[in-house]
């Protein structure tokens, strides 16, 4: 992400956004390749400027009260091909290169894994690598 030809120079780019109360956007995360959602994840200022200078995202947890970045702990990086903003400026789309094919903390390749089937949610996605083995139990 490090070219930012096409915007405005320094930070005056996250001025175009409409930040909640909270100062935070919301950001979906795309594969780039496949078009498929993985994630959908909390971003200030701080994460927003430090994934494009970085190249790959980092997100605000909003039960840590911290900066996030993604894979941190996991090593299931993203690496960031493209940040766009939705029409009403609310809504931040990164298009990403998923590091070893898991975005969600379920050991899931995407984080929307249920669907909706007779009234009740069902998984419909395999579960890639048992989250234990990933973070460690508790």
């Amino acid at each position: 992400m490090k070219d930012m030809s096409n915007t405005v120079n320094g930070t005056d780019w996250l001025e175009a956004i409409r930040w909640t109360a909270d100062g935070l956007v919301p950001a979906i995360a795309q594969d780039s390749a496949t078009g498929d959602i993985l994630m959908m994840a909390w971003m200030n200022r701080e994460s927003l400027r430090l994934t494009a200078e970085e190249g790959q995202a980092v997100y605000w947890s909003r039960s840590r009260g911290k900066l996030w970045r993604k894979g941190e702990t996991s090593g299931h990086q993203q690496v960031v091909k493209d940040i766009r903003l939705d029409c009403d400026e609310d809504v931040i789309l990164l298009k990403v290169e998923q590091k070893g094919g898991i975005a969600c903390h379920t050991g899931r390749r995407s984080c929307f894994y249920r669907s909706l089937k007779d009234g009740q949610w069902v998984g419909v996605e395999p579960v890639i690598k048992d989250p234990d083995a990933i973070y460690g139990s508790n």
